[in-house]
């Protein structure tokens, strides 16, 4: 019996480096062809990256895509590829490329564009009107484009309403929490009130303050997970599809028996819309003989420019939730360093948890030797304080230096004097050490090129916990989004990770990280004593805030769920925390649109996400 052999080829582009995806995306199909893929797919706007954003607007940077295109396709000798790319047909539009033996031979145009969240597709692109089956030996192989499948009536389906027993859906899906397995319950879903395969290949790799993260996916028409794709990493995900499965479920599946007429052949548009183009004539040997029981499918995950081992039907395993968040934040880290071009990044250690946690995923994203951590003591740092800054240092082997910060904070006052006669210390005082150290930590910055990574968490960020022009001096916050809770989470998590092995397989080699293990990385002093900014005496962050556990609990309720103020105290929320903290995000709007971007972990992060007015008068939320 015969089946059809498809590569899923999950790749990290960078936006606008057009010349270099490709030679990326080359080095995928040749891969795919040495494993004897007949079918090649590859993920959403690869070409040019996502999400390109203005760059869509310029004729010259579409002109560059359209050239890249062009190369592309006539890279795909004896093989059928499928892949993304924007594509300006009198409008600009969100394209699915086929390509064959050399020739373009269809286009798919994205239906349904997001405009919603970090999305704005609709400020660039037109959507596309008629649904595409691409006609392959054994396989009618309907098209779509990431959000067309999330709809249980989109084209996907109206697709396999016409015949389609393998659905391709390229995509660029950015990561947050929680985001993997339900994207995996809709594909199986999909493909069993389908009954068909589904092939669903995702992008991988941060850019900017998002972050994709791979696990492409293969489903049988049953909803059954044949494959998946390594999490945050490139990979090649070769599966064998077997005909005949999808015929058995069509045969036994009493659903879809009254079906719409399928789409007529020929390139002609049906009925519904849809448009079918048939390779089947031309197709060079796009069958792959399976020794193998007429129901198996058979799935493997490799490794590029590595030897295909024989199929497999285990798929790569999912990662533990604190080691997805973790690996989004060191893949988004990573990639804004390598992607920007600077050298290496520059943190202010204090001896608290987010400087420390900060470090180890910096140390784990680019090495320890590109790591600077910078100790800024002041008379207000405590001994134990500068201990633990170079312990951190020790254990994760970074280039530590100390410079004292109260000599300038001491000139600072002395300037001050006589414009503050008469005050008396508040706040003031306190911010200008943190924009002491800001200062210094950008003249470093300057003369050593490389990317300050500032050390503000979700929570502090939410209620403006933060001195302007101090600690949100930077160029990239790479736990922005991360609420203090999850702070400690990840730090416990990060000491417990072994060098090899592990649990589940997790572990510093597997997940790619290049900081050291064997012992904790982040000192367990660090993990027990109270938060503390240090810029008074006896000061800790209690003083100032609600407990953390109160506090993030208001902040996802508010921001990332959209819940008001009245709904949160109706709920049995705490009036006095809740009013208090709604307050503060509220008033706090303006410092978050002066400090850096920093990775999206969560639902609802600030920034893209969020978009709030800087001057205004309405409180209490979006509800109620």
């Amino acid at each position: 019996m015969s089946g059809l052999r498809l590569a899923l080829c999950q790749l990290n582009p960078t936006v606008g480096d057009i010349a270099g995806n490709v030679g990326r995306m080359a080095a995928f199909l040749d891969a795919a062809r040495v494993a004897g893929a007949a079918l090649a797919i590859f993920p959403e706007m690869c070409v040019t990256g996502y999400p390109p954003e203005d760059l869509l607007l310029s004729p010259r940077f579409m002109d560059a895509a359209r050239g890249g295109v062009e190369r592309f396709v006539r890279a795909s000798r004896g093989m059928t590829v499928i892949f993304g790319a924007p594509l300006c047909a009198g409008e600009a539009r969100n394209a699915a490329i086929v390509a064959h033996d050399g020739r373009l031979t269809a286009t798919y145009f994205k239906q349904l564009l997001p405009n919603y969240g970090v999305f704005d597709e609709m400020r660039y692109f037109t959507p596309g009107t008629r649904d595409l089956i691409v006609s392959l030996p054994l396989f009618q192989t309907g098209v779509s484009i990431c959000e067309d499948i999330w709809y249980p009536d989109g084209p996907a389906s109206r697709e396999a309403a016409a015949g389609a027993t393998l659905l391709v859906n390229i995509s660029a899906s950015p990561y947050h929490r929680d985001k993997g397995a339900a994207r995996e319950r809709m594909l199986s879903v999909r493909a069993s009130d389908c009954r068909s395969f589904v092939a669903y290949g995702n992008l991988c790799g941060g850019q900017d303050e998002l972050v994709f993260d791979g696990q492409s996916l293969v489903f049988a028409p049953d909803g059954e997970l044949l494959a998946r794709g390594a999490a945050f990493a490139e990979d090649l995900i070769v599966a064998d599809l077997d005909p005949v499965q999808a015929t058995r479920v069509r045969l036994t599946d009493p659903r879809g028996r009254v079906r719409p007429q399928a789409a007529r052949a020929g390139g002609e548009r049906g009925p519904e819309g849809t448009e079918v183009v048939d390779l089947g004539a031309t197709l060079s040997e796009p069958c792959l003989n399976l020794d193998m029981d007429s129901s198996a499918n058979h799935a493997t995950t490799v490794a590029v420019a590595v030897a295909v081992p024989p199929p497999r039907r285990i798929p790569a395993l999912p990662l533990s939730p604190c080691a997805e968040v973790y690996a989004a934040l060191v893949t988004g880290l990573r990639d804004y360093v390598r992607k920007s071009g600077f050298s290496g990044v520059l943190i202010g250690l204090s001896g608290g948890i987010d400087s420390s946690l900060t470090a180890a995923l910096a140390a784990d994203a680019l090495s320890p030797a590109q790591v600077m951590g910078v100790a800024m003591p002041t008379r207000y740092s405590s001994d134990h304080s500068l201990e633990d800054a170079r312990a951190l240092a020790e254990n994760l082997g970074l280039d530590f230096r100390i410079i004292p910060v109260d000599g300038i904070f001491q000139s600072f006052l002395d300037a001050l004097a006589g414009p503050f006669a008469g005050r008396a210390p508040d706040v003031t005082e306190e911010n200008l050490q943190s924009r002491a150290r800001g200062t210094l930590l950008m003249a470093l910055s300057n003369k050593f090129g490389r990317l300050v990574v500032t050390t503000g968490n979700k929570s502090e960020t939410a209620v403006g916990y933060s001195t302007l022009y101090g600690d949100t001096a930077g160029g990239f916050a790479v736990i922005k989004d991360v609420p203090k809770t999850l702070v400690y989470a990840l730090a416990r998590w990060r000491n417990a990770l072994p060098g090899e092995g592990g649990e589940g397989g997790e572990s510093r080699a597997a997940l790619g990280f290049l900081g050291p293990c064997g012992r904790a990385a982040i000192p367990p002093r660090v993990l027990v004593k109270p938060p503390s900014a240090e810029l008074a005496p006896g000061q800790v962050d209690a003083d100032s805030l609600p407990p953390y556990e109160v506090l993030d609990a208001i902040v996802a309720d508010y921001v990332e769920r959209g819940i008001s103020l009245p709904e949160m105290i109706a709920r049995g929320g705490q009036p006095d925390a809740c009013a208090r903290v709604v307050g503060l995000v509220e008033k706090s709007e303006y410092k978050r649109r002066q400090s850096p971007p920093g990775v999206k972990i969560t639902p609802r992060a600030f920034g893209k996400d969020w978009r709030l007015p800087l001057a205004g008068r309405f409180t209490g939320g979006f509800q109620g």
